[in-house]
């Protein structure tokens, strides 16, 4: 493991670790749990013919020093961890990319990659089932926990297709970098939701988790409220929403399934050829506003991973860490 990074969709992971089998990936003893991260890897060594020592690649790893893989389907693009623990999980969680043939890869941007890219393929794919589903005939789209770059990625998608206005949620202390984005026509701080247009049809995406804001969401929109869709919890110690909301039942959505689908109807070609122009334009844009902040050893993954989960990570920041003795440059 050369370096990962750590962002508030790791705090999702392990919230969400029981239900999407997210402690699955890389099991320890009893009681405890190792939570995945988007990472960088080279081959240390290598008794598989066709892997060689050396080569790099990129994909989800646990947060430590080295990892034993078993792999399959090695091909020029990369290869699968056939590990019996993993089986259950979903194939694009099993796949590690060698970034030699990476249409998506620039050395760069490793960065940006490591914090930006696996949270982009996501929004890249609820913007494209948003699409799909006729953007339900929304005219207002709503999202929640904007600072997040979840959050941030999708808005950018949306208003690149200029689907609809876009709107988003925050805190008061983030609200002028969310606005100075340029992403969203709209920036609210959480409970002021007199503004939005109750009586236009309204699509909400949530990446907080706080039931008291789908609640509000709900509650404003009614029956206008043409879909729900549950993406992250942000928000990991806020209320859980009541069972009884008036409009559409909120749905997590699993982006897997999207890209299994877009993958088949398309072709894999041409939808990683889709992906990478997309990513490209987000991932150089991503500079005008994200600030990297490296840390090497197990110190400096504590004391991040808890300015995080205590909601004291600043949105215009990025962890990427080593357990490494020293940071790669």
């Amino acid at each position: 493991m050369d370096r990962f990074a750590l962002t508030s969709n790791n705090i999702s992971y392990a919230q969400v670790g029981d239900m999407l089998h997210y402690w699955a990936f890389f099991p320890t003893e009893q009681g405890w749990g190792r939570i995945p991260a988007m990472g960088f890897g080279d081959v240390a060594e290598s008794n598989h013919p066709d892997v060689a020592s050396g080569e790099r690649v990129f994909g989800f790893f646990p947060m430590a020093r080295h990892l034993v893989i078993q792999a399959v389907g090695v091909n020029p693009q990369g290869f699968s961890d056939a590990a019996a623990h993993r089986a259950e999980t979903a194939p694009v969680y099993r796949l590690y990319t060698g970034v030699a043939t990476d249409t998506l890869y620039d050395a760069g941007y490793e960065d940006e990659t490591l914090l930006l890219r696996g949270l982009f393929l996501t929004s890249f794919l609820v913007d494209d089932f948003l699409a799909d589903q006729g953007d339900f005939g929304a005219e207002t789209f709503v999202i929640a926990s904007a600072s997040s770059k979840t959050a941030i990625a999708l808005a950018h998608q949306l208003s690149q297709r200029r689907a609809g206005k876009v709107v988003g949620l925050t805190s008061q202390r983030n609200r002028a970098f969310v606005a100075g984005l340029g992403y969203y026509d709209e920036v609210l701080p959480y409970g002021n939701y007199a503004p939005l247009p109750a009586a236009e049809p309204a699509v909400f995406v949530d990446h907080s988790g706080d039931g008291a804001v789908i609640e509000g969401i709900h509650g404003h929109f009614g029956e206008q409220l043409r879909h729900s869709c549950i993406v992250g919890a942000t928000h990991w110690n806020a209320k859980p929403r009541s069972p009884d909301l008036p409009g559409p039942e909120p749905t997590f959505f699993f982006a897997p399934a999207q890209a299994q689908k877009r993958s088949q109807q398309w072709g894999p070609g041409e939808f990683q050829q889709r992906i990478a122009g997309a990513w490209a334009g987000f991932r150089n844009a991503s500079r005008d506003w994200l600030h990297v902040v490296r840390g090497a050893g197990p110190e400096a993954l504590e004391r991040a991973y808890r300015e995080i989960l205590e909601g004291r990570a600043r949105p215009d920041q990025g962890h990427v860490l080593s357990l490494a003795p020293a940071a790669r440059d």
